[in-house]
């Protein structure tokens, strides 16, 4: 079955994309959830208007992202954690920890945006990235200090 996509799936495609799907994943999961249109005249046209919607807000969403990301490059977050021997911490330092810090500060960002390479489990400073829009990333300096 031919379907035209109104949003951006993974491993399927963009918004506007006219892709071929089986029958029952068309009707039982992609059209009720509104994810596509059957594809047809009337939905070309319908998707070419919520096209230049999406990709204005895309737009207002890009540039609110690079305001932030340029506020993040400046901004330090400190965590307290419980510190053992040789400034081994009892844990790691997670998303979660970072993002509740950065809630405090006033940026509501969600724990799955923050991008850790390397588990934190000593004392000092890492840098984490921030994923706040598809092509906007940010660096974030994390301090990990003991809670004593």
């Amino acid at each position: 079955m031919k379907i035209i996509l109104r949003q951006d799936l993974d491993n399927l495609g963009s918004i506007g994309d006219v892709v071929e799907v089986k029958n029952g994943y068309a009707r039982n999961y992609l059209i009720p959830r509104q994810y596509a249109y059957y594809a047809s005249d009337a939905a070309v046209k319908r998707i070419q208007f919520e096209r230049k919607q999406y990709d204005k807000r895309q737009e207002e969403l890009k540039g609110d992202a690079e305001k932030l990301a340029a506020k993040l490059a400046e901004q330090q977050v400190s965590i307290p954690m419980k510190v053992g021997e040789e400034g081994k911490l009892f844990g790691a330092v997670t998303g979660q920890a970072i993002a509740e810090q950065l809630e405090l500060l006033g940026h509501k960002i969600d724990r799955r945006d923050i991008i850790i390479d390397e588990p934190i489990k000593s004392l000092g400073v890492f840098s984490v990235k921030v994923k706040l829009h598809k092509d906007i990333i940010a660096p974030l300096k994390v301090w990990v200090i003991s809670e004593d």
